[in-house]
């Protein structure tokens, strides 16, 4: 399929405006992410209307545990990314380079077909990032839309803000992976850089609606100090805002970065207890076994209002607008009624 967000430079070639890698591509070449490809003197995405697979998932996996609680999630990706983290979890999606990998053809339609088939409330373009696919995501969250279906991105946001408007623009909530808050972590492990991801937050707060929550992976020694949870969680609060929930998530020894252990319980635990100390609202731990890290307290009297354990929501406080029970005060996110009872399922489909 033909894309967008790219023009032509002298001497046949192009160059990709899609993220601040501007690839520039003879004919025939591939960008960075691999999907994207000079083909015909055009810009073309190789990867259209196909996957890596799906999936019927807890909404709270993506993870979000404000938007649609308790109910599952359509989830599927492609293959490919735009960043070249040494340390990625799904790098035998993320790193493919062969299209064994996403082998599974369906068409938009089909896709929210069997959302609603499935029992979905939601579809999350994930395992890879959606930037890089950005036109296929596009037109599924159009088909969901017309059926009812709610659209989720999650990805690192590494996009200009003109691509962003379009893509974010259908989507409906978003986690968004704030790797670090250092440049040097972003070009020595990811291959790229801190600031286009600060001012893509900055717009989605700002310009659209979408539900933004944040995922930082703790990597023990790389980006868990107290310096550095501190000046992101301040800048979060400051920049974002206090109701931008923040998962602290345990590191485990994945792709080229074998030789850190995994991250301790208490250090993603004290990422936590600073963000709450900053005045972030709703602080959570991943990864780990921690039922104090799952659970939402109002901010206005202290009660808990969400109880989770895993995935699986135990425990309902708010009322069907979404404020506490006990002093009527709201909470952050988009409810509608009491939680689904999906819990901690995975189910794979096929999706014709």
């Amino acid at each position: 399929m033909e894309t967008g967000f790219w023009h032509a430079l002298e001497g046949g070639r192009i160059q990709c405006d899609l993220c601040p890698r501007h690839c520039q591509l003879g004919e025939g070449q591939r960008g960075f992410c691999f999907v994207r490809a000079h083909e015909g003197g055009k810009m073309r995405l190789t990867t259209y209307g196909r996957s890596s697979g799906f999936c019927v998932d807890p909404v709270e996996k993506k993870p979000l545990n404000h938007f649609l609680p308790g109910t599952p999630i359509l989830s599927f990706g492609t293959a490919g990314c735009n960043l070249a983290c040494t340390f990625c979890q799904n790098w035998d999606i993320s790193k493919a380079r062969q299209m064994e990998k996403i082998a599974e053809y369906a068409s938009p339609e089909a896709i929210a077909a069997a959302a609603v088939r499935s029992g979905c409330r939601s579809v999350a373009y994930t395992y890879n990032d959606p930037v890089i696919f950005l036109e296929y995501a596009v037109d599924v969250a159009h088909a969901c839309r017309a059926v009812g279906i709610q659209s989720v991105a999650v990805t690192a946001g590494y996009i200009h803000l003109e691509p962003a408007a379009l893509l974010f623009g259908q989507m409906d909530a978003a986690n968004i992976d704030l790797k670090s808050f250092s440049e040097d972590f972003y070009y020595r492990l990811t291959g790229g850089h801190l600031q286009p991801v600060l001012e893509l937050l900055e717009y989605l707060k700002k310009e659209r609606s979408v539900w933004v929550e944040l995922t930082t992976l703790l990597i023990p020694g790389e980006n868990d100090s107290q310096a550095e949870l501190e000046a992101l969680t301040n800048w979060v609060v400051e920049r974002l805002g206090p109701e931008v929930p923040i998962h602290f998530s345990a590191f485990h020894p994945a792709w080229k970065m074998l030789d850190k252990p995994p991250t301790p319980t208490a250090t993603v635990q004290r990422a936590r207890h600073i963000a709450l100390a900053n005045g972030v609202r709703y602080a959570y731990t991943g990864n780990v076994v921690d039922r104090a890290g799952g659970i939402t307290h109002c901010h206005g009297c202290g009660q808990m209002v969400i109880e989770r354990s895993g995935y699986t929501v135990n425990g309902w406080n708010l009322d069907d607008k979404g404020q506490c029970q006990h002093c009527h005060t709201a909470c952050a996110g988009r409810f509608d009624g009491p939680p689904g009872g999906w819990g901690s399922r995975r189910a794979p489909i096929r999706v014709p």
